[in-house]
C-alpha cells in the first residue's frame, strides 16, 4: 500500500489543496477511505471538504462510487475517532 502519511497534496479541477487527515481501513475488496480536505489554491480555496474514497490493491483511487460494508463500520468508526476534525465534520452531517 503505498504512503498515507498526511499531510499530502490533493488536486482537482477546482482547486488544490492538503488532505489534512484520512481515516481508512483495509476492506475485503478495496480500502475504504473518508479524507479531510483543505484547499489552498482555486475558486474552492479557503474551504474544507470531505472526500468518501475508495482505493483499490495498489493504492490508486477508484473510479466507482465508495461502498463501506455493515461489517466495516466498526473499524471505520475507530479510524475516523483518530481524525478529530473529520469527525466534526460528519457529525455536522449528521446531526438533527
Amino acid at each position: 500500500m503505498p504512503d498515507r502519511r498526511v499531510p499530502r497534496a490533493f488536486t482537482l479541477p477546482w482547486g488544490s489543496g492538503q488532505i489534512t487527515e484520512e481515516a481508512h481501513i483495509e476492506g475485503g475488496l478495496h480500502q475504504p477511505a473518508l479524507q479531510l480536505l483543505k484547499y489552498e489554491l482555486g475558486e474552492k480555496k479557503g474551504q474544507t471538504a470531505i472526500r468518501f474514497a475508495a482505493f483499490d490493491e495498489e493504492g490508486h483511487m477508484e473510479q466507482r462510487p465508495l461502498i463501506v460494508n455493515e461489517r466495516e463500520v466498526t473499524a471505520l468508526r475507530k479510524e475516523i475517532a483518530r481524525s478529530p476534525r473529520l469527525k466534526a465534520l460528519l457529525k455536522r452531517l449528521v446531526e438533527d
